[in-house]
């Protein structure tokens, strides 16, 4: 599972790790669903581009959206199969730039969240991601969703899924149309090395969707 995010920093980092510019980019602390949200994916020209999407993934295909779920997650290990994403595993797939993502571990009488992010706070993940477009009455909307893994060693005391994080040597390959097969995506979403991330307990109040500020990533306790 992964049902919030962040994303702060110097614009420089996506530059430099994603090789996409984003000068108009807010920096946001608490990324929920149903919210837009930027994300990276391969142009028409071949180049990379940053985008707006909204989080929550709705096919082409479907008639009638207010009567179908629309995820934030998928597994990597069934998306391949699944009619909801197997066309965007294997032709539409993206990365989801985040300083790091939250997750809540129950205690006595509340859940706790922890903030989970790359040792240091300098770098930034590269989510898996699925983007699909859906063509309505007002024009065409573009959504997505964040790929999910069984978790490592550091993520998995705090919960049993994390997000699919893209190494950056395999950005190119992950974002490249022509590559379909199954097995080589799951092998470029592979599991993330525990040591390149840290978890740490923060406040209680990225519960609330409405919660922003640069406090909400700041350690407690």
């Amino acid at each position: 599972m992964c049902g919030r995010y962040a994303l702060y920093g110097p614009h420089s980092r996506l530059r430099e790790q994603f090789g996409v510019e984003s000068a108009d980019l807010e920096e946001r602390y608490n990324i929920a669903p149903s919210q837009d949200a930027p994300i990276v994916r391969c142009g028409a020209d071949g180049e990379r581009e940053l985008i707006s999407a909204r989080w929550g993934l709705l096919p082409s295909w479907v008639k009638e959206p207010g009567k179908l779920a629309q995820p934030i997650n998928a597994k990597v290990e069934t998306a391949g199969e699944k009619p909801m994403f197997r066309h965007a595993f294997k032709r539409s797939r993206v990365l989801v730039p985040a300083s790091g993502f939250y997750e809540w571990v129950p205690v006595a009488g509340y859940k706790q969240p922890y903030f989970i992010r790359p040792v240091g706070g300098e770098a930034l993940f590269g989510f898996g991601g699925l983007v699909e477009h859906w063509d309505g009455p007002e024009g065409q909307v573009l959504t997505f969703a964040i790929l999910t893994a069984a978790a490592n060693d550091l993520v998995r005391p705090i919960h049993d899924r994390m997000p699919v994080i893209i190494r950056p040597e395999d950005y190119a390959a992950w974002l490249d149309h022509d590559v379909t097969d199954g097995l080589v995506v799951r092998e470029l979403a592979g599991e993330y090395p525990s040591d390149e991330m840290e978890a740490y307990q923060v406040s209680r109040a990225v519960g609330s969707p409405r919660s922003q500020g640069p406090e909400l990533v700041e350690p407690i306790g």
